[in-house]
């Protein structure tokens, strides 16, 4: 990517600078869906624990999973949402694993790696701090089944401009194969795989977060894949 380095660069400032930036989802970032036994819930990342690209956390990916959950394994959820709108896997080691790790949960989302991408963090590094996430949550949550998210499919983000979305496809790819080198060697852990094509109206306005029907598709494949392989 070295020789593009100046493309690259000038295309992602001019993405920033034109895509409009969308609000966090509202407060609370917490939940309970009534049922039998609950289980305790943690989403943990970026924008998309965020709720970035719908109102309320409830049409998010937290409230989305929660359901899923829910319908699939006929139980109660108490479901919290903790991250930050553009927070690296180095962002959460430093500023959010402390409120994640206070109490223990029984599934634990992470959704984070896209702005490790979008910033252009090496693999090795990215690779630390995964495997540095993955320790301490299992330190608190030793029974927990933690599931990582896909990267996203940046080739099928239309709006970014070639040769970014196609550098930065080939570039999350690779860090996606290190994150699931990781996942994969801890027992009750696994990472989701790449995601369908996108539906009509996955997008948010700004095409980049998911919408409500985007979170809501990308819940229940995360989920049904997971029942399906015995997962969870």
């Amino acid at each position: 990517m070295l020789p593009m380095a100046p493309v690259l660069i000038a295309q992602g400032s001019r993405l920033r600078r034109d895509t409009p930036r969308l609000a966090d989802a509202a407060a609370p970032w917490s939940g309970t869906l009534d049922g039998a036994d609950p289980l305790r819930l943690l989403v943990l990342g970026d924008s998309t624990a965020a709720g970035v690209g719908v109102a309320s956390q409830a049409d998010a990916l937290p409230g989305n999973l929660a359901r899923e959950l829910a319908a699939h394994l006929g139980r109660g959820v108490e479901w919290r949402a903790i991250g930050e709108n553009g927070a690296t896997a180095r962002d959460l080691l430093e500023r959010f694993i402390q409120p994640a790790t206070e109490n223990e949960y029984d599934v634990v989302f992470l959704s984070i790696g896209a702005n490790d991408a979008l910033t252009l963090r090496s693999r090795r590094a990215f690779g630390r701090d995964i495997r540095e996430l993955m320790r301490l949550l299992r330190e608190t949550s030793p029974d927990a089944t933690i599931a990582m998210s896909s990267l996203p499919a940046f080739f099928r983000f239309e709006l970014l401009p070639d040769p970014l979305r196609s550098s930065l496809y080939r570039h999350s790819r690779s860090l996606e194969a290190e994150a699931r080198s990781i996942v994969s060697a801890m027992p009750g852990a696994f990472m989701s795989p790449p995601p369908p094509p996108y539906t009509d109206g996955f997008f948010a306005s700004d095409l980049f977060h998911p919408s409500e029907i985007g979170y809501r598709d990308w819940a229940r494949f995360a989920i049904d894949d997971a029942v399906t392989k015995g997962q969870l």
